[in-house]
């Protein structure tokens, strides 16, 4: 299977979707925390927002992840 090229004809799972969702939200976490803290210089600051935004952006990522995977557009089916 080439990156990007997936085009099965079964629907991901909901655990697979949850799984992809909390490891991205891994790597958004240590950005996010970096970033602020690069700002700001205050670890209190970083952590509140790392907390806050990413409870949020998770939850709608997952929203989004199974969205997309009922939305037929772009698919094609595998004889």
């Amino acid at each position: 299977m080439a990156l990007g090229g997936n085009r099965s004809r079964f629907r991901e799972n909901f655990k697979r979707s949850v799984v992809k969702a909390v490891s991205y939200r891994v790597i958004i976490v240590a950005a996010d925390f970096t970033a602020v803290y690069l700002f700001t210089h205050n670890t209190d600051v970083a952590t509140g927002f790392v907390i806050v935004s990413n409870v949020y952006t998770t939850v709608l990522y997952l929203v989004h992840e199974r969205f997309w995977d009922r939305v037929g557009w772009g698919k094609a089916s595998v004889a």
